[in-house]
């Protein structure tokens, strides 16, 4: 690990970081769990506190998205492995839902697209700030333009929705044409929202600055309570693990993750189809 993640750390009361990112992101998985059970068997009765556990885990993994980003060797290989892992997890909800219908589960799962589009938007950024650092118009515009091109590609989406208005224009059509426009990486449709991408972003414009992180994570849990959204509120309570992390990377486990999150949402989502 780079001296500077330690540096990071240690600005942040010494002694107390015990979590590697590894650790924060089996943290995560334990926390993610639970959510998607109460997702899947809420209609069976499953209790609030599992989807509350929840809110811990999109802060969480932003926060070590933001720190692999850094240090990762290669940014194109980084995108490129999320942007197969959203377009999988698309293609895996679709067919789940085509070939075992569950009336009582939506699928909406694919915090791989949010991570991805947090990623480029982190590359967005970095462009901008050596723009303005070596005063070159092309970079801040290439920086700017690039920005938009997230914004511009929900336009398909936008007009599924306006076909979805025409009666003759069969449902199964509409929801064809919807997964195919899901497979363009766009700012409208990624998994928690615009707030969850700015707030990875966030989290990377401020890594050398542990405060500022934690900063960024409350005020947007305290924009969403006040919202009424009490529960996703609590969001704000990750900052507890991400004051423990002390900059190392832990044993990686790479693709444990990107294999362990879709298959534990088919097997809970197959499960649920069952348990009705």
């Amino acid at each position: 690990m780079e001296p500077q993640a330690n540096q990071t750390a240690a600005r942040v009361h010494p002694g107390c970081q015990c979590l590697s990112a590894t650790a924060l992101k089996l943290l995560a998985v334990v926390l993610m769990v639970m959510d998607h059970i109460h997702q899947m068997f809420v209609f069976a009765g499953a209790p609030l506190w599992l989807t509350m556990a929840g809110r811990l885990v999109f802060p969480i993994f932003l926060f070590a998205a933001a720190e692999s980003f850094h240090y990762t060797h290669s940014r194109r290989r980084y995108l490129g492995r999320l942007l197969l892992a959203s377009w999988g997890m698309t293609l895996l909800t679709f067919i789940l839902q085509r070939l075992v219908p569950n009336e009582q589960v939506v699928l909406m799962n694919n915090a791989f697209s949010t991570f991805f589009m947090a990623g480029l938007y982190m590359l967005f950024w970095d462009w901008l700030r050596e723009g303005i650092r070596t005063r070159s118009p092309r970079k801040i515009l290439q920086a700017v333009g690039g920005g938009l091109v997230p914004i511009l590609c929900a336009l398909p989406i936008y007009l599924v929705a306006l076909l979805s208005f025409r009666e003759d224009v069969s449902p199964a059509l509409i929801r064809l044409l919807a997964s195919a426009a899901l497979l363009i990486p766009n700012i409208l449709t990624v998994e928690g929202g615009f707030f969850m991408v700015a707030l990875g972003v966030l989290f990377y414009m401020f890594r050398a600055h542990r405060a500022a992180q934690i900063a960024a994570l409350l005020l947007l849990s305290g924009v969403v309570y006040l919202s009424g959204d009490k529960v996703q509120s609590l969001m704000g309570l990750a900052a507890i693990p991400m004051l423990l992390y002390n900059g190392e990377r832990g044993r990686g486990m790479r693709n444990f993750f990107y294999l362990f999150y879709p298959a534990h949402i088919a097997v809970l989502y197959l499960l649920s189809a069952l348990v009705q």
